[in-house]
């Protein structure tokens, strides 16, 4: 009968050890498979404007205002999502923090004048441009009327909500910079008056 191996005892004990390290690794790597098995699917994501840095109200958006950014669906704002190209010259109603997903409502436009039914978002020359800039977007004000010839004065619009007072606003149909832009939300009953106003007398606001 031939004699029986026997191995020396220090290498039998790496031998012990080395199979119960196998066979934990063994036993971690199938609680690793079976938590990613029954684990729940990440939340789907989409990718949405934000704001690049904060801005205030009134900001004639650029390039590097606005970027596209991946967040989780449940943050993100209702459709239609814009894009950053989409954004670029508009003008923001309200103002944003960075990273603040941008919404139609918070830009100049036809959605911003859906949402106050009665109104009509209306874009303004006031000719003092220190005028324009005591206003910020949410003020409430008098809209005057100056005729240059007689000097008159008349109240146009009351109660009259400023949306935004562009920052950079592109100069009057003149080519030169006469004035202030202001952004106003004008009752539909006084748009006519307002616009023909615009163009024949000097326009002033009371605070």
């Amino acid at each position: 009968m031939p004699p029986t191996l026997r191995l020396p005892l220090a290498v039998r004990r790496q031998l012990v050890l080395r199979r119960r390290l196998l066979a934990a690794l063994v036993a971690a790597i199938a609680s690793l498979v079976a938590l990613r098995t029954t684990a729940p699917p990440p939340p789907p994501r989409v990718e949405v404007a934000v704001a690049a840095h904060d801005l205030p109200a009134g900001t004639v958006l650029g390039a590097r205002d606005v970027e596209l950014r991946s967040i989780p669906e449940e943050w993100a704002p209702p459709p239609p999502r814009l894009r950053p190209g989409e954004l670029v010259g508009r003008v923001l109603a309200a103002p944003m923090r960075v990273g603040e997903a941008v919404e139609p409502l918070e830009i100049v436009g036809p959605e911003l004048a859906r949402a106050s039914p009665g109104e009509t978002v209306l874009p303004v020359r006031l000719p003092d441009p220190g005028t324009a800039g005591l206003l910020a977007a949410g003020d409430e004000v008098d809209l005057l009327a100056t005729d240059p010839g007689t000097g008159t004065s008349s109240v146009l619009a009351r109660d009259v909500r400023v949306v935004a007072v562009p920052a950079g606003a592109p100069p009057g149909p003149s080519g030169e910079a006469s004035g202030a832009l202001v952004v106003l939300a004008v009752a539909d009953a006084d748009v006519l008056a307002v616009t023909g106003a615009s163009l024949t007398a000097y326009l002033s606001v009371a605070l």
